[in-house]
């Protein structure tokens, strides 16, 4: 696919997505949304690729729905305009391979909503977050009603969202928001050493398994779930070539090399989880 709202770049096994609209301040818009799912898609398609970084050129990571390019208030009459934000959480939740976000700069609206699938929200010190629907006449999209929640807790979720109020980088750190801050200057290399440090050192299998059975786990009052989930993905671990690696590496004092792809070695996964409800 050719991207004209984003970039799309694989190195050493880290696929790069770079929202990168920087003269619109990153504005989301429905091309953008359509290019973003293709790429997250590509990304777990393609079997070199162990973790996926998400990033944005300029100095905004983004400033929400890009109204100026035509957006909603156009599209009353389509429904599918609704889904925009749907068609980048849904293939990043049900992802295969871990996710970091790298905001550098202001995210507001679907620009804050759209990472919250992440596994890591790795932030500039100086980057302010907003969850501004209400203030907007707009609603939550992509999932948020559910995932802030998970991430910071019912109590502050309420607070951040119905006051619309914008939250700067220590109280996002502190609620649980982001995962950690650092320098602008810095931000970059803490993400992409992170990122090596999980494509080099973690069974893109057992990746696969840990994020994805993590967020289906939370819908549980009970841990029944997880049991059910364990007694499929347990055993299928045990007789996995990976963790034959893992324990060598182990016991022999050396980095462990996992040949392993999660694609391939857990194609029953969805399916796993589906029964496990």
């Amino acid at each position: 696919m050719t991207y004209t709202t984003i970039s799309y770049e694989v190195t050493d096994a880290i696929a790069t997505i770079t929202l990168n609209r920087p003269d619109a301040r990153n504005g989301f818009t429905a091309e953008m949304a359509d290019e973003l799912g293709a790429a997250f898609s590509e990304a777990d398609l393609d079997d070199q690729v162990r973790v996926v970084v998400l990033t944005a050129a300029g100095k905004y990571f983004c400033v929400g729905m890009d109204l100026a390019a035509g957006g909603a208030a156009e599209d009353m009459d389509d429904p599918s305009w609704v889904e925009w934000a749907t068609r980048v959480a849904r293939p990043m939740t049900e992802l295969n391979k871990p996710i970091i976000a790298v905001i550098q700069g202001p995210a507001v609206g679907v620009g804050v909503t759209m990472t919250l699938p992440a596994d890591f929200r790795l932030a500039a010190e100086t980057t302010r977050f907003g969850f501004v629907f209400g203030r907007r006449g707009l609603v939550p999209e992509a999932g948020s009603l559910w995932y802030l929640p998970q991430l910071v807790g019912l109590a502050k979720a309420k607070e951040w969202m119905l006051s619309g109020r914008l939250v700067d980088a220590p109280e996002a750190l502190a609620a649980g928001l982001v995962t950690s801050l650092h320098p602008q200057e810095a931000l970059l290399d803490a993400a992409y050493d992170l990122a090596k440090d999980l494509a080099a050192n973690i069974a893109p299998a057992s990746a696969a398994v840990i994020r994805r059975g993590l967020t289906a786990m939370t819908a549980y009052g009970s841990p029944e779930a997880a049991f059910a989930l364990d007694r499929k993905t347990i055993p299928h671990a045990l007789r996995s070539a990976d963790l034959a690696e893992g324990i060598t590496a182990f016991l022999t004092k050396r980095p462990a090399i996992f040949a392993g792809i999660a694609r391939r070695d857990l194609p029953a996964l969805p399916d796993w989880l589906r029964e496990s409800i």
